[in-house]
């Protein structure tokens, strides 16, 4: 609200996908680096506050979830932060910022009277994916806590994978509370949209005096530490523990560096991730393609299922399908569990730009003799070249941070840089799970990056896809 549309707003929104393309789980293993009794936060305090042993500030096993809740708020306030900056793209949305500013209201009065009554029904759908995954999260609580009583999502899971039929029950039966929780939030959401929008339809026209510059400055605080500081912040705390070879508290940083845990890694997780990525992505990019060109256009949502909904439910599902077709711990089983989440994200990141493309450039190659698929291979699909490479760039990265289909479809034959994340945060060595953590920080940052530079390098001579 105080940036756009300003030049600061447009520096947020560059630094976004950066921030995007850290995994739930390196951001988890970071947070803890950085909150943990003997984190940075405490180290960098130390010698104000006179500790020299690691202060008992929070129960170990955090039985409120107070560091899991502070992850998931920060971690996904940059998605509907995206999600946000693809709204307020649309040039109206600018038009009346200035419209109202005009009228003599000021810039709080504007945002609460016009422009969060049109925002609010566009953002249901990503803030409904993102309560479905807060909901359902378990490889976060894993690393976060609670630890006893542990989340319900993490209670099931356990459930899920015993032995016994009757605990296997019991976990199913917490699943389809997860559902029911759900529902219950869609509908208490959509009651309190409407009780916020009775308000708002009929102002009462008063103007007011912007706000002060104070008020303005504390506005832009949380804002700045939410997106830049904590980000980069994690990402410094993890290299540092990948190459310190001691760090004893409360040193502010290690002793020595070395590179001795990044070589004795065990690399076998990641080359699993990445040729289980490729697949999943390589895989996806026909299907959504088929599906945007020649797909049912009033059933949408069918695609977009598993975004909003739990996914312990739907992973549950999985495996006993697998099971029932004797599919369950192979490599084909794998790739059909990751992509039920890497066709919607993939969809969803080519939508926009499909819908933006203009037909009447496929209706030329069509009268010059093209057939539709021909049209598709040699005309449409080449100039929008550079979102399908970003949306192979996406697939990959949600292939490689899932966790639960790993599990349960790979039935413990596989490990992924994930999975082997999770398990080091149980008790492992903290600079060879930092290691794990940046591994799998590097896929996605590197299919991001590896997707920008080809397609810069195929637009360079070609002003139509630029």
């Amino acid at each position: 609200m105080v940036h756009y549309p300003s030049v600061a707003w447009k520096k947020w929104q560059s630094r976004l996908p950066l921030l995007l393309a850290l995994p739930h789980v390196g951001f988890a293993i970071g947070l803890f680096f950085l909150l943990a009794p003997s984190g940075w936060l405490a180290r960098a305090i130390a010698p104000l506050s006179g500790w020299s042993y690691p202060p008992d500030w929070q129960s170990v096993q955090d039985p409120w979830g107070l560091s899991l809740a502070l992850g998931l708020a920060i971690k996904e306030s940059w998605f509907l932060l995206w999600m946000l900056v693809a709204v307020l793209g649309e040039k109206e949305v600018s038009r009346q910022l200035v419209l109202g500013r005009t009228l003599g209201y000021n810039r709080w009065q504007v945002w609460l009277h016009i422009l969060w009554p049109q925002l609010l029904p566009r953002l249901q759908w990503p803030v409904l994916a993102v309560f479905a995954y807060s909901l359902s999260v378990v490889d976060m609580a894993l690393v976060l806590g609670p630890g006893n009583p542990p989340t319900l999502a993490v209670l099931a899971w356990h459930w899920l994978i015993d032995p016994d039929a009757a605990l296997q029950a019991r976990g199913s039966a917490a699943s389809l509370v997860l559902v029911a929780l759900l529902l219950l939030f869609m509908l208490l959401a959509k009651l309190l949209t409407t009780l916020l929008q009775l308000p708002w339809r009929y102002p009462k026209g008063n103007r007011r005096v912007a706000a002060s510059k104070m008020l303005q400055g504390m506005a832009r605080l949380p804002l700045f530490i939410n997106a830049v500081l904590v980000g980069y912040a994690v990402c410094m705390v993890l290299v540092l523990w990948s190459l310190a070879e001691t760090w004893f508290f409360p040193a502010f940083m290690p002793q020595a560096f070395i590179l001795q845990h990044w070589q004795d890694a065990n690399l076998a997780p990641f080359y699993t991730t990445l040729w289980l990525a490729l697949a999943s992505s390589l895989l996806a990019l026909p299907m959504v393609l088929l599906w945007l060109e020649w797909g049912p256009k009033q059933l949408p949502m069918l695609m977009y299922f598993p975004l909003i909904f739990p996914a312990l439910p739907l992973v549950t599902g999985q495996y006993a399908t697998l099971l029932h077709l004797q599919l369950d711990g192979t490599a084909t089983a794998l790739v059909w569990s990751h992509l039920l989440w890497v066709l919607p994200y993939m969809a969803l990141t080519l939508t926009g730009p499909y819908q933006a493309f203009d037909q009447r450039v496929v209706l030329a190659a069509r009268a010059l003799g093209c057939s539709p698929l021909g049209a598709c291979l040699r005309v449409k699909w080449p100039l929008l070249l550079r979102p399908l490479l970003f949306s192979l760039a996406v697939g990959f990265s949600v292939s490689v941070v899932q966790y639960l289909p790993t599990l349960f479809a790979g039935a413990g034959r596989y490990a992924t840089v994930t999975t082997e994340a999770v398990a080091l945060s149980a008790g492992g060595n903290r600079s060879i799970m930092a290691v794990q953590a940046l591994l799998q920080i590097m896929l996605p940052m590197a299919a991001l990056s590896l997707a920008g530079l080809l397609a810069y390098g195929w637009a360079q001579h070609r002003q139509g896809v630029r």
